[in-house]
This record gives structure tokens, C-alpha cells and sequence, in this order.
């Protein structure tokens, strides 16, 4: 199995032990400088990954699709990093040290679809980091006529960007706020 392969698992699993400790530290440990290090941390695995899938083509590595899912997990990653140790950070805080409890809008307010648009915004932002980091590798690091199999990535984060429009704003657009239950007397 490809290093690459090893480097993305290991970075998937690296980010949720960070986030587990880092939140550790800060709620159950009552460590914040501490807790704040770890989760600064996070970033870095996307360094070493990106580096890794460079320096792969860079010495002479063939393009394959695993540099091109690379590319993809790096672009996620960095959109949504941030958002999820949010997510994560509020659940633990209310759950460990009496913070307040989680808030999801309810589905057709406008508070939700907002929420949904915010979240297509981090979509974007993750295809255009995945297509910017494919590019850099097709036109730096990639053996001529190798390229082509990274262009397929780019054809993908795209289609994953037009699904996830589709799939999640678009359909918001139509979701209807719940009925209220009228009580009997």
C-alpha cells in the first residue's frame, strides 16, 4: 500500500486524537494554554501530508489517484477543520463545563437555510484549495503525461461542489419549518 494512503489515514486519525486531547486538556484537565497547543496542532498534519504528496511527485513518483484524494482530504480538511473543533469545542464544553447547550436552527428557517449557505461557502472553499493544491502538482511536481489522472480530481471537486449546491442549499431552499403540534383539550 502507498505511503500516501498511510499518510492520509494517519492524518484522518491524527486529526481526531488532537481534538480529543486538545479538548481533553481544556475541559477535563482545566489546561486551556495546553488544550489551545494541541488543537493548534491540527494544521500541521495537513502541512506534513501536503509535503509528503509533493515530495512523492517531486522525486519521481507516478500521479495517481492517490495524490489526487490528497489534494481532496488537504482541501476539506482546511475548510472544515476549523468549523468541526467548533462544533466539537461546544458539545464538550456544555457535556464537561456547564456551558451552554448546542443550538441547530430548526429545517426551513432562515436561520437554517443561512447555516446551509455558510456550510456550501466552506464547500468552495474546500474545492478551490483541492483544485489550487491539484494544479500546483500538475504544473510543478507532475512528469509530463502523468497529469492526467489528477485532472480527473479537478473534474470531481467539481462535481462534489455541484452535488453538494444541489443536496444541501437548493433543497434547504424548499424544506418547510416543522408544524406545530396543536394541543387537545
Amino acid at each position: 500500500m502507498d505511503i500516501l494512503v498511510y499518510l492520509i489515514i494517519g492524518s484522518e486519525v491524527g486529526f481526531w486524537v488532537l481534538l480529543a486531547a486538545g479538548l481533553g486538556a481544556r475541559y477535563v484537565l482545566h489546561r486551556r494554554r495546553l488544550g489551545m497547543v494541541l488543537l493548534a496542532c491540527v494544521p500541521l498534519l495537513d502541512v506534513v501530508l501536503l509535503a509528503a504528496s509533493a515530495a512523492d511527485l517531486a522525486l519521481g513518483g507516478r500521479a495517481e489517484s492517490i495524490h489526487g484524494l490528497a489534494a481532496f482530504y488537504l482541501g476539506f480538511s482546511v475548510a472544515f477543520g476549523h468549523s468541526l473543533i467548533r462544533w466539537a469545542d461546544v458539545r464538550v464544553a456544555h457535556r464537561f463545563a456547564g456551558g451552554p447547550a448546542p443550538v441547530k436552527p430548526a429545517k426551513g428557517t432562515p436561520e437554517y437555510r443561512r447555516s446551509l449557505w455558510a456550510e456550501y461557502g466552506r464547500v468552495l472553499l474546500a474545492t478551490g484549495i483541492t483544485v489550487a493544491v491539484l494544479l500546483a502538482m500538475i504544473t510543478i511536481v507532475a512528469a509530463p503525461g502523468q497529469a492526467e489522472v489528477l485532472w480527473d480530481w479537478v473534474k470531481r471537486a467539481g462535481l462534489v461542489a455541484g452535488i453538494w449546491l444541489l443536496a444541501g442549499p437548493v433543497y434547504g431552499m424548499f424544506e418547510t419549518a416543522p408544524r406545530e403540534k396543536a394541543g387537545r383539550s
